[in-house]
């Protein structure tokens, strides 16, 4: 069905919503509205001339909001402003900016809009501002509106640092303390641009493994994931199913390095490694890249909340990552892992800023990132060191052009995502938090030339050019087909929740979460996660917990032990170990509480099919099995 037909769809769909059902409704007069778009700040901006000002009916949006989302290229309803716009083009009302940025309209029929804008021509990135929020006609009347749209990268823009943008931006230095700045970290070498100081226990595993420490992978299981072998710091009582050791140790040149050796044929030499770099350490888990010639490989995770006590081999504190790369079970061999599986081909682009990738003369892959020289390392081997992690220009594009430009034309050079509409905005962190396939047939979003997306790239686009499938296996979500089970999907979540489609508010990642770190939340959110004000900062008619919990759920729960992402965000993704045991079924299994919320922000039911009539061990976490409920909650009926 095209976007055509249902858009015609959604407009009767918006007339119920209008006409069905007005009592209580509040009414809203006609007015004449005008305003003025411009770019830039309060201080530094240009007028922007011949740009459409859309009023998109919020009722529309609703209406969008109420049918199921089609995860999919060319989707007539992921995209809930372009997509009602490109179906109703010559239905809703606009008007054109002149050269001094003026727009105005004679006569808007009372009712709620949001306010859009499409600039004329590329230099400029459509939404503004003012796009994610409804606004009724008296406020619209009420007075001139300044709408500030973003700027767009220039064709011929380059990478050029974070260090540079810093250079000038020093208020959002402390980027270097978010988790994206360090996710990848040269061992005993962090880079200037990274800043450790709020994650004490970053190098818990890290140190372990400096102090030395030896691992037997045993009882392989070709029929698991990354995870086939069990891995443990001393020799199984089962010795005949230890394939292979792996010793971990700090050399005397001060590196960690790595060496493997073959239980089932002593003639079978040892392999010794260095290992570079961790990966991740921050929250609930850290690997390690171990160079193999000319690529790193990650091997062997650790779980920063794991516990030994645990039956399930995810939930202890060590866990296997692809042994399989270091040992071939079928020829009871040690070998080096294959290139093809290299972190530079596989996972590199959504941790590498100006992220490249090329053939050698040999035919291997090479990652490549923008030189930047307080870089953690020089991955590409051309003597300057790389910035490894998200940076400035990952969110706001390549700077070379808005770094060398006069300060009147720096606004339209750079991207600012906070004057996006919410569902561009959302797509630029949902590139890589959620799990579409790219060109190179792997979880990397690039396109045919292996470069990710620009910021300020539509979903639609993104989807056609970067990608070859649109999201997440089966396998990577729950029963329900709603709720994500593997990790680091969030967008696949918070594109299925009323939060992203309705005719209120729409929602982006960075209204809950600050990219640039300002405040002390380790998840970067805006709030402390353990406060109702992480919500009750928008939901203001949500302050009372207690009376919250006594209509919605009849709980009794103490409200000043409970918060709202308690129930409407649950842990249902697993990335580590997860945060322990849930309650406990009549057979004396327990469910678990894993560590990565759902963004769907629903509150899972007991009767959801992936957890009713599900043995506890393999069922989705939910609010109804935590640990909380021990009280109330009955479990042996599930």
């Amino acid at each position: 069905m095209n976007k055509k037909i249902i858009g015609s769809l959604l407009v009767i769909a918006s007339a119920f919503l209008i006409y069905g059902c007005t009592g209580g409704v509040k009414s809203y007069p006609n007015t004449a509205f005008k305003g003025v778009v411009e770019d830039g700040s309060k201080e530094t901006f240009l007028k922007v001339a011949d740009a459409t000002v859309w009023l998109i009916p919020a009722n529309d949006i609703a209406a969008m909001g109420k049918t199921p989302i089609e995860v999919k290229k060319d989707s007539p309803n992921d995209e809930p402003l372009e997509d009602s716009l490109a179906a109703n083009r010559g239905r809703y009302l606009n008007a054109k900016t002149n050269a001094k940025g003026e727009f105005s309209f004679a006569d808007v029929p009372g009712g709620k809009y949001f306010v859009y804008v499409e600039p004329a021509t590329s230099k400029y990135l459509p939404g503004g501002d003012k796009s994610r929020k409804a606004l009724g006609t008296d406020e619209l009347g009420a007075a001139p509106m300044l709408i500030k749209i973003s700027g767009n990268v220039p064709p011929d823009a380059k990478y050029i640092g974070s260090t540079a943008c810093i250079e000038c931006h020093e208020d959002q230095k402390h980027i270097t303390k978010t988790l994206h700045r360090l996710g990848m970290t040269v061992i005993g070498k962090p880079s200037k641009l990274q800043d450790h100081s709020r994650f004490p226990e970053f190098n818990k595993g890290l140190d372990k493994l400096m102090a030395g420490t030896k691992f037997w992978f045993h009882g392989f299981d070709k029929g698991r994931g990354f995870d086939k072998y069990q891995i443990a710091t001393k020799a199984p009582a089962d010795a005949a199913s230890a394939s292979f050791t792996a010793t971990f140790y700090k050399d005397t040149d001060g590196k960690l390095k790595l060496r493997t050796e073959n239980l089932r044929d002593s003639a079978d030499k040892p392999r010794t490694y260095t290992v570079d770099m961790t990966y991740g350490g921050g929250l609930y888990k850290q690997r390690y890249l171990v160079r193999v010639g000319a690529n790193l490989f990650p091997f062997v995770q650790f779980n920063q909340n794991g516990d030994d006590s645990f039956a399930d081999r995810t939930r202890k504190p060590w866990r296997d990552y692809h042994a399989d790369w270091f040992y071939n079970e079928e020829k009871k061999q040690l070998t080096d892992p294959p290139q093809a599986k290299s972190f530079d081909k596989e996972c590199a682009s959504c941790h590498y800023a100006g992220y490249t990738l090329t053939k050698n003369a040999k035919g291997d892959y090479i990652a490549g990132a923008v030189n930047d020289r307080n870089g953690e390392m020089d991955i590409d081997g051309d003597g300057k060191p790389n910035e490894l992690n998200l940076g400035c220009e990952t969110c706001h594009g390549p700077g070379s052009v808005h770094d060398k430009a006069k300060e009147i034309d720096m606004p339209a050079t750079i991207v600012s995502p906070n004057k996006l509409s919410a569902e561009r905005a959302d797509v630029l962190c949902g590139q890589c938090h959620s799990r579409p396939q790219g060109f190179l047939n792997n979880d990397q979003p690039v396109n045919k030339d292996n470069k990710m997306m620009l910021p300020g790239t539509s979903r639609n686009r993104f989807l056609t050019e970067y990608t070859t499938r649109a999201d997440g296996k089966d396998a990577d979500f729950w029963a329900d087909g709603q709720h994500s089970k593997s990790h680091h999907q969030p967008y696949s979540d918070l594109i299925k929740a009323k939060k992203y489609r309705n005719g209120t508010q729409l929602v982006a990642c960075s209204d809950c979460h600050d990219p640039h770190g300002n405040g002390k939340s380790l998840h970067q959110l805006k709030h402390d996660p353990k406060t109702p004000e992480v919500c009750t900062a928008c939901h203001k008619n949500r302050d009372s917990m207690k009376d919250h919990l006594a209509d919605k759920a009849r709980c009794t729960v103490d409200p000043a032990k409970i918060t709202c992402i308690d129930c409407h965000n649950a842990k249902t993704a697993q990335t580590g170990a997860g945060f322990g045991k849930g309650l406990l079924n009549k057979d004396g299994k327990n469910y678990w509480v894993n560590d990565i919320s759902s963004h769907v922000y629903d509150v899972p039911r007991k009767d959801n099919k992936g957890v009713k009539g599900v043995e506890p061990g393999k069922a989705m976490p939910i609010p109804y099995t935590n640990s909380c409920g021990a009280a109330c909650h009955d479990t042996k009926n599930l």
